[in-house]
């Protein structure tokens, strides 16, 4: 970027769990949507993978705060703070004058007047002078390469970190949608209460998230088994250490309730389906997109559940965010971006 360029492009994944912003077709931000901030003055400290560093450790000086909950915004003033310090990571220092932002926005499938409302704000107050939002569905489909605009139907399950999308998309429209607020976080506090319960030792959330990563499993029996995770935190009833071996199937059986909400939310979207639609998804599959579409054996459960194929999308973390970008490369063309 130049001196003479006023107006910088990007295009923001506005996630629970992480936000990734991309410009000029690459990912120039990929961080934890979380920030850090004087307890007394509101001054923000630090904001993304810094912050996060922080959390759990923090003194009574120091707020940690997760703007997003449920895939909105939960703290206005917060997130505002937030998308303005993670879009000065993407700032060029070759600018002499800080420049103007198109930006384009994904959102939730399921969001409100009131949610599109508080996330346009918070884009505008962050230095935004044209801000677009798409939904997330459509996104997702446009990172993974489906031609969201052709007369066939096509199903993207996107399990994020405080939400999971559902939708059927056809000649560029949301046919059959289906948004509900249980995803990745929904099962980090499975495994915080069942690790309080079944073992009486107390984890934090981003020990919770790690257990998650090296033994979350929607199935229990695999194939290629991760090893059992060592788990040190303190008993509750005496406050000593405890070393505690967890395996995939444990985590299996305390994640359950909130993957067959998941499984019941997608058979939903599909009775609802047209039937010339349906026949499509049978023959193309359904695409899982989202940090949640990582978790081991979730594309055979679903699979094996509803008849039809499951597809894990090549780069499911960074599909939505590819997506957004694709939007906004063509803003004129996609009719059904929200301006």
């Amino acid at each position: 970027m130049g001196w003479f360029s006023f107006t910088q492009e990007i295009a923001v994944d506005l996630g629970t769990a992480n936000t990734i912003i991309m410009h000029n077709d690459k990912i120039v931000v990929d961080q934890p949507s979380i920030i850090a901030r004087d307890a007394k003055t509101e001054k923000l400290i630090a904001v993304g993978e810094r912050a996060r560093e922080m959390q759990g450790k923090e003194n009574p000086n120091i707020q940690t705060i997760r703007p997003l909950k449920d895939g909105v915004i939960a703290d206005f003033t917060a997130a505002e703070l937030m998308i303005r310090g993670l879009v000065k990571m993407v700032s060029s220092k070759n600018h002499w004058f800080s420049p103007s932002l198109r930006m384009v926005v994904c959102i939730p499938s399921g969001s409100t007047e009131v949610e599109i409302r508080a996330v346009r704000d918070s884009s505008d107050r962050a230095g935004g002078r044209d801000v677009y939002m798409i939904k997330e569905p459509i996104a997702a489909a446009l990172g993974i390469g489906l031609d969201v605009l052709a007369p066939e139907g096509n199903m993207i399950v996107d399990i994020g970190g405080g939400s999971t999308e559902i939708a059927v998309i056809s000649l560029g429209g949301i046919v059959t949608d289906k948004s509900i607020r249980v995803a990745g976080d929904d099962l980090t506090e499975d495994i915080m209460e069942y690790m309080r319960r079944a073992h009486n030792v107390k984890v934090g959330e981003r020990m919770a998230e790690t257990i998650k990563i090296n033994v979350g499993s929607a199935l229990t029996e695999l194939e290629n088994p991760p090893e059992d995770y060592v788990v040190h935190g303190p008993n509750l009833m005496t406050a000593l250490p405890m070393e505690i071996p967890v395996s995939y199937q444990e985590i299996s059986h305390c994640i359950e309730k909130s993957i067959s909400k998941i499984e019941a939310a997608v058979l939903g979207a599909l009775e609802n389906t047209p039937p010339e639609l349906y026949a499509d998804i049978v023959k193309n599959g359904v695409y899982l997109t989202g940090g949640g579409a990582l978790l081991r054996g979730l594309d055979k459960r679903l699979t094996d559940k509803i008849g039809i194929q499951f597809h894990i999308a090549d780069d499911p973390l960074h599909s939505v965010a590819k997506g957004t970008g694709v939007a906004l490369k063509n803003i004129g063309k996609f009719s059904f971006l929200i301006r």
